[in-house]
């Protein structure tokens, strides 16, 4: 048995620390679902770069309804579209290969909206989070110490009769002991972690390395997987990739016989981040029900992604959507623009259960321009069950 080191609680403390300080000192958004700054006055828009929590008007709708129905008025030629799918690993090695690391910055804001990407005290012979408890005293949240996840994002959370939870407890436990046994008897990178994530999608690492920085000394391993090679390869020459702690590998999560470097449910987290809208959103489920299998029992499925009748879509010309909601940009690459119905859909017939599904509505800002932006983006949590005792 592989137990969490001495020094994770203290550790976890000071990310928490590090985090509060942070939203304090720099104006930061605070700990809380999809942010707190909210717009109570029009004449403050230009005090910051993002306002969270915009209601929009009707006037709002209707623009964004009529601009989407005019730039999706005239498609691409059906017999054009192929390449944009059999050419999209080359599209994208072409943008990485321009860009190297200096497109996209690092997501510092992960841990604020993804708490579940720290162990929290997970040991591998439990399903609870023995460390919840402190982890909540320190952000001020009100968490669930069962699942470590805030009760307030989770729509279907309900009381439940304690002595069916005690039962519960003990089926899931032991289920994780049956997975975790099964596991060992595999070799594979990461095996002796006793918390492990996967990033679909990942880029050059711009979610890898703040997850790297912050859960190092936690017993946790990070698998990162990315169809560009040369992505993968701008990952593994960071100064801060370390074999030890993370895998990156090339993959393509469209490929419905591409194996991974790990067996079935042996993750606990899988992260989605801005990857699925580039792929045709007629793969989406079979992408999702073949990630879902390497998740463990309690396993959880993270995704933020571009909304429907975001800023990006609505400023599309004519003659670059593909379909419905689906648009190309000029260096060939593609983006899908989500409901909150199509991501419940997506990922509870996969045989997930819903934990968060919200639509990230806020007003972006060009203080220097004095401009305004509606921006959409989708944020959502997915847990898979534990078997039926």
């Amino acid at each position: 048995m592989h137990k969490l080191r001495s020094s994770s609680v203290a550790t976890l403390a000071n990310v928490f620390t590090r985090l509060s300080s942070r939203s304090k000192s720099t104006g930061e958004r605070p700990s809380a679902p999809l942010g707190s700054r909210i717009l109570n006055n029009h004449d403050d828009i230009f005090k910051h770069n993002i306002w969270d929590h915009i209601q929009w008007t009707e006037e709002d709708k209707e623009n964004a309804r009529r601009k989407a129905e005019e730039n999706s008025s005239i498609q691409i030629p059906l017999r054009e579209q192929g390449k944009f799918d059999t050419e999209a690993r080359q599209y994208w090695d072409k943008f990485y290969e321009m860009h190297q690391n200096k497109f996209f910055k690092d997501r510092k804001w992960l841990f604020l909206e993804f708490p579940e990407l720290l162990p929290s005290g997970r040991t591998k012979t439990t399903s609870r989070f023995v460390g919840d408890q402190q982890a909540a005293q320190l952000t001020g949240s009100n968490t669930d110490a069962e699942t470590g996840h805030q009760q307030h994002n989770n729509p279907t959370h309900h009381h439940r009769n304690t002595d069916t939870c005690n039962h519960q407890e003990s089926c899931r436990g032991a289920a994780l002991e049956k997975d975790e046994a099964a596991i060992q008897t595999t070799t594979f990178p990461g095996q002796h972690a006793s918390f492990r994530i996967l990033e679909v999608g990942c880029g050059v690492g711009n979610s890898v390395f703040p997850i790297l920085n912050t859960i190092k000394d936690m017993d946790a391993f990070v698998y990162c997987c990315d169809f560009s090679p040369c992505a993968i390869q701008l990952v593994k020459d960071h100064p801060d990739y370390d074999e030890s702690v993370c895998h990156a590998f090339v993959h393509d999560i469209c490929e419905e016989l591409a194996s991974f470097p790990f067996p079935p449910q042996s993750l606990d987290v899988i992260l989605a981040v801005f990857v699925f809208s580039s792929i045709h959103p007629d793969r989406l489920q079979g992408i999702v029900n073949r990630l879902s299998r390497h998740l463990k029992p309690g396993g959880i499925f993270l995704f933020r992604d571009y909304g429907r009748h975001d800023f990006s879509q609505l400023r599309f010309k004519k003659g670059r959507c593909l379909s419905e909601n689906f648009y190309t940009r000029g260096d060939g690459t593609c983006v899908y623009f989500f409901t909150k119905e199509e991501v419940h859909d997506l990922f509870s017939s996969a045989g997930l259960e819903e934990v968060q599904n919200l639509e990230d509505k806020r007003l972006q800002v060009n203080r220097g321009k004095k401009v305004s932006m509606l921006r959409v983006y989708m944020q959502s949590k997915y847990r898979k069950l534990y078997p039926p005792s």
